[in-house]
């Protein structure tokens, strides 16, 4: 009897699981070894595995398949992100949290967009484009990161926190830019802070009203009757957050970060886990994360297109080059310099210059621009993922030796 082609494509895609899963333990194992992120050895094992070198991994990147991880993989990131920010930390460096997501992306988009007008030739409107994909930094990196890394907390929580709260103002930007290019439209100030205000706040809302409401039916002393179903309740509740904000025009990722926060503060809610329970969640939460990340930049790294990237590859690398160490520094000390009650230090602020790793988020605009065949989306595209290779393996790889030579590292 022969197998229909939809039971064919599932045994081919349950095959390349298998394949990512046992790499990406090896390449784990490899990562501790070698002491630095895994997320940057998964990038490389990807690119080995994928169809540009042996060939054993092909997913596309716009099938549904791949967009299922990396819209999962990256909200359950980010709600163990989410879940690793305390409340105290947050209220004193909020001010440098809400300008730098917010007015830095403008300025790093500039920057970037300049460099990019300069070195590739692009079309100002196309540069500035480029820029605004690439001007949010990305959680489903810098979270993993940091939790492998001890760093100073409120430097590493400002890091993450900017990471989830930048998505939002870095695709908002994108599409009114874009518009702009296609001629649809012209850029309003006043418009984009009111699309970010409503995206942003009704995020919040829908992740602390979930997050809310799960700590309440797992730790609450008297009805907490979902307690020993924690792991259960906050996948489901991840699901629910990113869906019902989506579903709402509101940022997935915000609500999904807000939900991690809530669930992380419980005892400052006013409820409390056993420590077998919290323990048990713990574990689960650390698990899942892992297989997220795996997946997401393995993928990630068997998507690259060489050829794509080999075309632009000079003009490329010094418009990247530029974003790492001008666009980046520039946009650190005009949104964290001024705050005078965080009261960053010099050397604080120097490591904040250097953790902004691209990934998920700029290379799945890149990709829907790809999709909409917008004008340069191929030049977009190519340098995006030279960025996403560069701020990975450089940046993500020397985090740990930046933090214990500027004295930020806890041991």
């Amino acid at each position: 009897m022969e197998s229909s082609a939809s039971l064919e494509l599932a045994k081919h895609t349950l095959l390349m699981f298998g394949i990512i899963l046992a790499v990406g333990t090896f390449s784990g194992l490899i990562a501790r070894m070698a002491r630095i992120p895994d997320v940057a050895v998964f990038l490389l094992i990807g690119m080995l595995i994928g169809p540009g070198v042996l060939g054993l991994v092909d997913i596309k990147a716009d099938s549904t398949i791949n967009q299922l991880i990396m819209i999962f993989g990256s909200s359950y990131i980010l709600f163990d992100g989410g879940a690793s920010i305390k409340l105290r930390v947050l209220k004193e460096v909020w001010i440098t949290i809400l300008v730098i997501s917010t007015v830095g992306v403008l300025i790093t988009a500039a920057i970037t967009g300049f460099a990019a007008w300069y070195f590739l030739g692009l079309a100002p409107i196309i540069a500035l484009l480029l820029g605004t994909v690439i001007a949010s930094t990305d959680p489903a990196t810098l979270v993993p990161v940091f939790k492998q890394i001890k760093i100073k907390d409120r430097v590493a929580q400002t890091v993450m926190s900017e990471s989830a709260f930048n998505d939002a103002m870095g695709a908002i930007l994108t599409f009114t830019v874009l518009g702009i290019a296609l001629g649809a439209g012209q850029f309003s100030i006043g418009d984009a802070l009111a699309d970010l205000l409503k995206q942003s706040l009704l995020g919040i809302v829908i992740g602390g009203v979930l997050g809310y409401l799960a700590a309440f039916f797992i730790s609450h002393e008297k009805f907490g009757f979902l307690a020993e179903f924690a792991p259960v309740v906050t996948l489901m509740a991840v699901i629910s957050a990113y869906m019902g904000a989506d579903g709402m025009h509101a940022s997935g990722f915000m609500a999904v970060f807000v939900f991690g926060i809530m669930m992380g503060n419980q005892e400052s809610l006013g409820f409390k886990l056993t420590r077998h329970e919290d323990n048990l969640l713990e574990n689960y939460v650390m698990t899942t994360a892992f297989i997220m990340r795996m997946f997401i930049f393995i993928l990630l790294g068997t998507q690259v297109d060489f050829g794509l990237m080999n075309q632009y590859l000079l003009g490329g690398v010094a418009v990247v080059v530029v974003f790492m160490l001008v666009a980046r520094p520039v946009t650190v000390f005009l949104c964290a310099l001024p705050d005078r009650r965080a009261k960053w230090s010099f050397r604080e602020m120097l490591f904040m210059c250097w953790t902004r790793e691209t990934g998920v988020i700029p290379g799945a605009l890149a990709g829907m621009l790809v999709g909409m065949k917008a004008p340069g989306a191929q030049i977009i595209a190519s340098v995006t993922f030279i960025a996403i290779l560069m701020t990975i393996l450089i940046q993500a790889t020397t985090t740990k030796w930046l933090a214990k030579k500027l004295g930020l590292l806890v041991e």
